[in-house]
């Protein structure tokens, strides 16, 4: 997450750093790793089976450029207010609604809109809602309502995939806060600058992040921070990036190829 910063376009924009971790259209479960050095984006993998997310009707893949902003945590040992539900220990998810298809680990200036709140399997998991600040869109587009004049139907699709998801796997339909309402652009910023606090006491060491990888380059008020040499060492030791080996044309229908390490986002630090 960058400091606030004003929009060229506007004078009264905040714009913030998002990563992104699934582009448009993707069914690859992709993800911030915070519990591996430097957190790299990598696959999800349960049961020793990589993790795709299935379409829901009639979409394919994830509906948004999906990601998180660096820089935030939202604090499993921490019961939100609004929610009733501690948070998820990831970054905050952020759903990026512009017209272009991103890249796997793209980093994007994004002005926030709003959010909702997810409560998935009882965690609190908001999902903010942004657009790239070079969108054709963006400079009439600066809270949620303004969603619903010039996206008419993002905000209820983006609730009903947010709903079911989970479904095809076995899983119940998740819940949400608020009756599924989406909250404007000043209550996403305080629910940003929060956990942004959070991510500050985490990487301070005065929160207790259990197997987070807490090491960074930039923090360097962080007792985790570290110089170039330790971090090139880290680099230099994982294992390298590999392709999945080819599948059925059925398989791709469902399951585009995608697997283990796409670089590093050290969520901890960027800026």
């Amino acid at each position: 997450m960058i400091p606030a910063k004003r929009s060229k376009n506007n004078g009264n924009e905040v714009v913030f750093n998002m990563i992104v971790e699934v582009p448009r259209w993707t069914n690859a479960k992709m993800e911030i790793a915070t519990k591996e050095p430097l957190n790299p984006i990598k696959q999800d993998v349960k049961k020793g089976k990589l993790r795709y997310i299935a379409n829901i009707f009639p979409h394919k893949g994830y509906i948004w450029n999906y990601g998180a902003f660096p820089q935030t945590w939202e604090d499993p040992r921490h019961t939100d207010g609004n929610t009733g539900c501690c948070g998820d220990n990831d970054p905050i998810d952020v759903c990026e609604i512009g017209a272009q298809v991103r890249t796997l680990g793209e980093v994007v200036k994004v002005k926030v809109l709003g959010i909702i709140g997810l409560i998935d399997e009882g965690e609190t998991d908001w999902k903010v809602i942004a657009i790239s600040v070079d969108d054709p869109q963006a400079e009439k587009i600066h809270d949620i309502d303004d969603v619903r004049k010039f996206f008419p139907g993002y905000l209820e699709a983006s609730v009903n995939w947010c709903k079911l998801y989970k479904v095809p796997d076995g899983k119940p339909e998740n819940k949400f806060a608020f009756n599924g309402t989406f909250k404007n652009k000043a209550f996403a910023l305080e629910i940003i600058k929060s956990t942004h606090e959070c991510w500050k006491a985490l990487v301070h060491k005065k929160s207790d992040g259990g197997a987070i990888k807490c090491t960074n380059l930039l923090v360097d008020t962080s007792p985790y921070c570290c110089n170039e040499e330790d971090i090139q060492a880290i680099v230099q030791s994982a294992p390298p990036f590999v392709e999945e080996p080819s599948v059925s044309k059925e398989d791709i229908q469902l399951k585009p190829p995608m697997i283990g390490i796409k670089g590093t986002v050290d969520f901890l630090s960027c800026k």
